[in-house]
């Protein structure tokens, strides 16, 4: 199955809006996509209403959301799949989730306003279109202005950690953010684990962690990464008895190494996580 189960629309930090974005998925092929944008699912719903409108299509959508969490002081992402939006608990995990992300916005223009570039808030927020501001919007902004010359290089000066405007999070943990899932009746999955940085022994007390607290899939390596990189991670599936989801972790044409459906097979002796969606 052609599966992309990680992708953003302009409900977070994507570039194309979810209608956009579900109709390129189409184009390339995607049977089964989930927009998972970070710590919200407005854009979920407006794609499913919009959905309902129209013929049915060789591609089905599954609800999903992208979570921020701090595990032993490390940024850790969740992705629920397959959740009830409307449960109790993730209505009020996701107001909390936004109101994080509007301090954290707030906090991050004051830093730069310090620093001689007043204005940010404005114009992340322009960017954001409705959105709470996130990182990508603040070094766009930067970009603009000519106070950098590329968004990498706004994050290398001012937005990474422990540079000018990096803020320290006030996620929840880990525990908590599955916890949200898994009452929503949905599937918690380890979200890109190559990118944390960790040495193997780091990730397997990770990925111990994760299945302590009711996770059940980690997301596959994505097709830029190095075999030795897939084959540990499918490696990890197998020893914790995990699932596999897959996803492009799609953001818009700038990142042209992400491409919606572009994402890796799961090898025959390890569960998709589609066998659990309900």
């Amino acid at each position: 199955m052609n599966a992309d189960l990680h992708c953003h629309s302009t409900a977070s930090d994507g570039e194309l809006a979810p209608r956009e974005l579900f109709s390129q998925a189409v184009a390339a092929g995607v049977e089964l996509l989930a927009l998972t944008d970070h710590d919200t699912v407005a854009g979920f719903v407006e794609l499913r209403a919009a959905l309902a409108q129209q013929p049915a299509s060789s591609c089905r959508l599954v609800s999903g959301v992208e979570l921020s969490t701090v595990w032993n002081k490390h940024g850790v992402h969740v992705v629920g799949l397959d959740i009830d939006e409307s449960a109790g608990p993730m209505r009020e995990a996701l107001a909390r989730q936004y109101q994080v992300r509007m301090d954290r916005a707030r906090r991050i223009a004051e830093k730069l306003a310090r620093g001689g570039m007043a204005g940010a808030w404005d114009g992340a927020m322009a960017l954001a279109g409705g959105a709470a501001p996130c990182r990508p919007h603040f070094a766009a902004w930067l970009v603009q202005r000519g106070y950098c010359q590329s968004s990498g290089q706004a994050f290398d000066r001012y937005l990474s950690n422990r540079k000018m405007a990096g803020i320290n999070h006030n996620w929840p943990t880990l525990e908590e953010a599955v916890a949200w899932v898994v009452d929503a009746g949905g599937v918690a999955v380890l979200a890109h684990p190559e990118n944390y940085s960790l040495t193997r022994a780091r990730l397997r007390a990770l990925t111990a962690d994760f299945v302590a607290a009711g996770g059940r899939a980690i997301e596959l390596a994505g097709l830029g990464k190095t075999p030795a990189v897939a084959q540990s991670l499918e490696q990890l599936c197998r020893e914790y008895a995990l699932a596999a989801s897959v996803g492009s972790d799609y953001h818009g044409a700038h990142m042209s190494w992400k491409r919606l459906g572009c994402t890796r097979s799961i090898p025959a002796d390890i569960v998709p996580i589609w066998d659990l969606f309900q």
